[in-house]
């Protein structure tokens, strides 16, 4: 069972919490999956997504990239959420952390000269951007690029939250009314 830690209501009227538990347990409208370019979800929390909710996720990520090619920062994919007790997975692609550092098979580099925290404030923002897209009112988000991709925790913290509570400020009346961030580790967040 998933637990919130800390909760906040930002001063747009939505709810902001901090919970600690699995994102493939969650009961909001989306959850967002820290994905790759081409979403093939074969490692970390892609993988754990595409096992706890079917193997219908990889086929329409597979589907999606034939009709709408490559998946970018900003603009993040989605998927029904099979199995899960999700409606969508939004699949977003979070920076890989430095130049010369590899994720893993088809993963994108991040940019060279520290575009890294740019990237990751552009995947959590059209993460939103998509659920209200979709009309959703609740939204999961994990700590992205923090795994696989090396981001630095504690970095992470400053920028997922700016970019949470930049977009509420722009977008009072967005559809979304919860924001979940869910950590399988809570550790540097919770300090921060």
């Amino acid at each position: 069972m998933n637990t919130v830690l800390i909760e906040t209501t930002l001063p747009s009227g939505q709810t902001l919490q901090l919970v600690q538990g699995d994102i493939t347990a969650e009961t909001t409208d989306a959850i967002v999956n820290a994905a790759n370019e081409h979403l093939q979800h074969a490692g970390g929390l892609a993988w754990a997504i595409v096992r706890r909710g079917g193997e219908i996720i990889q086929k329409e990520s597979d589907e999606w990239v034939r009709t709408h090619g490559l998946v970018s920062h900003a603009e993040p994919a989605w998927t029904s959420g099979g199995n899960l007790p999700c409606r969508y997975v939004i699949h977003a692609v979070g920076p890989v952390w430095g130049d010369t550092q590899r994720a893993g098979a088809g993963t994108q580099r991040a940019g060279a000269g520290g575009e890294e925290d740019a990237k990751l404030a552009a995947a959590v923002s059209g993460s939103m951007r998509a659920a209200e897209r979709l009309g959703l009112s609740s939204l999961a988000l994990p700590a992205l690029s923090t795994g696989i991709f090396g981001f630095p925790k504690a970095r992470a913290v400053g920028v997922i939250f700016s970019a949470i509570r930049d977009h509420f400020s722009a977008n009072p009346a967005s559809t979304l009314k919860q924001v979940r961030i869910v950590l399988y580790d809570n550790r540097c967040w919770i300090s921060s």
